[in-house]
């Protein structure tokens, strides 16, 4: 097999938090990475909401306790400790004891770093997913807390749980903000128009947004058609499609950079 089976090939990634690591494998494989990070995740610009939920939720308010990212269950944890760190442990004793139930690998895996695991896991990881992962589970007089997705409000989520008789509890720990200015992004999408780059690889749904919000839809449409289109997962897959774009390559079971770095690679390798 060849050992850089990418080489020749440029790949856009739009990732931030980890951009290092996931260009690091592409490059491995002798891809030229085009770095090109659109969002940055930041802690929730008044801490006093996340504060106030995770007292409430240490002193019991919570039945169960939705994550819909792992970014979101690690922000917590920080703002607890920055601003009230004698509140940590009551806050995982709490989390021990509670239902929890996750969208996706990832906040499985924040669960596993505490030594914990998740009750109900949704299957396939989206919002859809969570609901069917509840269908059957009497929800009446239940108090669930809802980790939300950025400031995204899941409205869909939002009305099932109140349709089956949940009392709902949100909390925001994170947003997500610009982490480039329009120059760049408009760059970015000149090179893709001018099929300069043979892949591009989408990790959230913000980037998509931010993307789309850079120019008129017809040109960041026609601009991706010039390119392979990839998605992490069906969340971002989702997020294309309501922009009419397909994406062409997504891991089949495991939503994770590594399953994605071997989905181009399979890709692209094969291409002549």
């Amino acid at each position: 097999m060849d050992a850089q089976p990418l080489a020749g090939r440029t790949i856009a990634v739009p990732e931030t938090r980890e951009l290092e690591v996931f260009a690091a494998m592409l490059e491995r494989r002798g891809a030229r990475v085009l770095r090109c990070p659109l969002v940055a995740i930041r802690d929730a610009p008044d801490p006093a909401p996340v504060l106030a939920f995770a007292r409430g939720f240490a002193a019991g308010s919570c039945d169960d306790l939705i994550f819909t990212t792992g970014e979101g269950l690690r922000r917590i944890l920080a703002c607890i400790e920055r601003h009230e760190p004698a509140l940590r442990a009551r806050f995982l004793q709490a989390l021990a004891r509670v239902r929890k139930i996750t969208r996706g690998p990832k906040p499985a895996r924040a669960l596993r770093e505490l030594s914990l695991k998740p009750d109900l896991a949704a299957d396939p990881p989206t919002t859809a997913g969570i609901i069917a992962c509840l269908a059957g589970q009497s929800l009446r007089g239940r108090r669930v807390g809802v980790q939300l997705y950025g400031r995204e409000p899941n409205a869909p989520l939002m009305d099932y749980l109140h349709g089956e008789g949940a009392t709902v509890l949100t909390v925001a720990p994170y947003v997500y903000a610009d982490a480039c200015d329009d120059a760049q992004v408009h760059a970015l999408l000149a090179q893709l128009g001018a099929g300069e780059v043979d892949a591009i690889a989408f990790t959230s749904t913000p980037q998509v947004q931010r993307l789309f919000a850079a120019g008129p839809a017809s040109a960041v449409s026609g601009a991706l058609a010039r390119t392979l289109v990839a998605a992490v997962g069906p969340v971002v897959a989702g997020a294309l499609e309501r922009h009419g774009v397909k994406a062409h390559l997504m891991p089949e079971e495991s939503f994770f950079l590594k399953p994605l770095t071997t989905v181009l690679e399979e890709a692209l390798g094969a291409r002549t």
